[in-house]
């Protein structure tokens, strides 16, 4: 499906924060920043999953629909995210993650973004923890362009993280935005796994 807006000066001159859009960040530590530019019910899910990997020594950052219904046309692709909090944090922080929601049914994380370092540790991590992970088909999924979201950090390399749908609704009650106030065991697995290949980088 194709964006409505390319750039986020578009999306302003259509939408209201805190009515249709809202934007929840914290400054923790510069080494890591862990983001949800897809959050809310955009991508449902995804805003959870990033809070809980942040936990409370990394930095995150969230933008995140929560109009009634339509929240997918808030989404504005990875590489054309240009939100300016979002990048003022990017240039402050050595490396970053980008948590996405990708839409199939199967139960896997689609693993990219240009920090090779940081991507093997964490797919170790995340096997031994049962799950399958794999690079995506499509190249635009990969996380591997200069501008990707995840790549403008002050490396220029961070990691992106694309959970399936069919992954993401075993997390939560259900993926509604009440039901997602609940989490599973195999949330908090996932998590623990995400924050171990950070550990094994070398990045906290």
């Amino acid at each position: 499906m194709e964006d409505k807006y390319t750039k986020f000066e578009e999306l302003i001159a259509e939408e209201k924060e805190g009515v249709d859009y809202r934007v929840q960040y914290e400054y923790r530590s510069l080494k890591l920043l862990v983001l949800a530019p897809h959050g809310g019910s955009i991508e449902p899910g995804t805003s959870e999953l990033a809070k809980a990997v942040a936990g409370v020594d990394l930095s995150f950052y969230l933008f995140e629909g929560i109009k009634p219904s339509g929240n997918f046309a808030l989404h504005i692709t990875s590489s054309n995210f240009d939100e300016p909090k979002a990048l003022e944090m990017l240039k402050a922080c050595e490396k970053a993650i980008a948590i996405h929601g990708e839409k199939s049914d199967e139960e896997i994380v689609y693993i990219g973004g240009r920090d090779e370092e940081m991507w093997s540790h964490v797919i170790q991590c995340l096997k031994e923890a049962g799950f399958i992970t794999r690079t995506h088909r499509g190249p635009t999924m990969r996380g591997t362009s200069r501008s990707n979201v995840c790549n403008r950090c002050r490396t220029g390399a961070g990691l992106q993280l694309e959970l399936s749908r069919g992954l993401r609704k075993l997390f939560f009650r259900s993926l509604s935005r009440d039901d997602r106030g609940y989490h599973s065991e195999l949330f908090d697995s996932f998590v623990r796994a995400v924050r171990a290949g950070i550990g094994c980088a070398n990045t906290v």
